[in-house]
C-alpha cells in the first residue's frame, strides 16, 4: 500500500470541500426532496460507472437520503 503523504490528504480535502461548495441546496419537503431523489437516480443509472456524473449523482443521493430522513425525523419527533 503506498504512504500517503499530509499533501495528498489535503489535496483530496480540498477537491471533496470543492464539491461540497458548488452543490446548490436541496428542497425542504419530502414530495420535493423524493422527486428529486428520482431524477438523480435517473441520472446516476444513465451515466457510465465510475464517471464524474455518476460520483456526483451518487454524492448528491446520499446528500438527499440524509435531508429526507431529517425532514421524517422533524416530522414524528421521538417521544421523550
Amino acid at each position: 500500500m503506498a504512504d500517503m503523504g499530509k499533501g495528498d490528504r489535503k489535496v483530496k480535502r480540498d477537491k471533496r470541500e470543492l464539491g461540497r461548495a458548488s452543490n446548490p441546496p436541496l428542497p425542504r419537503t419530502r414530495a420535493e426532496l423524493l422527486a428529486l431523489h428520482r431524477e438523480t437516480r435517473a441520472r446516476r443509472n444513465a451515466a457510465a460507472h465510475g464517471s464524474a456524473e455518476h460520483v456526483e449523482a451518487v454524492d448528491m443521493l446520499g446528500r438527499i437520503e440524509i435531508e429526507v430522513a431529517r425532514v421524517e425525523r422533524a416530522t414524528d419527533p421521538p417521544l421523550v
